[in-house]
């Protein structure tokens, strides 16, 4: 059997009363300067249900509606991935590019298509988020498609053209 004495002593503290009324006291303070941050966050914030009166709130067709304040982690966020998007478009445009066939259009300008079953077949392999990269694809005029939606199955002979 060990000695008492290591095993169940209580932790060493100092005596010193100033020295835990200054740790309480900054514990105080530490937390009255987040409380107040807070709730000046929270009269920004356009989800709280508490009332901003002197608070700002942008209005349509200003430059800052729609956006997270800037130096923000939502910012940040959002430029992440934002990067990240970006980066699959640019991926998914290259496998088009590698499995697709050249096929002439308007008999003069030769683009690159591929149908989307195949596609599908050749890209789940590498993610699992294919008609949503299309879409924004799409969006940025990257590729071109027939109809609002691809469905695996139903849509695997719609050709997908690569405008770029």
């Amino acid at each position: 059997m060990e000695p008492e004495g290591d095993l169940c002593a209580p932790a060493q503290s100092s005596d010193s009363a100033a020295e835990h009324s200054v740790s309480v006291k900054g514990l105080k303070e530490n937390w009255q300067r987040w409380s107040s941050e807070r709730q000046d966050y929270q009269k920004h914030n356009p989800f709280s249900h508490h009332t901003r009166p002197d608070g700002t709130v942008h209005q349509r067709g200003q430059e800052d509606y729609g956006r997270p304040l800037q130096g923000s982690l939502t910012e940040q966020r959002g430029r992440d991935a934002q990067t990240l998007i970006s980066r699959e478009v640019q991926e998914l445009c290259q496998v088009i590019r590698s499995i697709g066939e050249l096929k002439e259009r308007d008999g003069a300008r030769k683009v690159i298509t591929v149908e989307f079953g195949k596609l599908f077949e050749h890209y789940v392999t590498i993610s699992n988020k294919l008609v949503g990269i299309l879409l924004r694809a799409r969006k940025q005029r990257l590729v071109h498609f027939e109809g609002e939606m691809l469905w695996q199955g139903k849509d695997d002979h719609v050709v997908i053209t690569l405008e770029q």
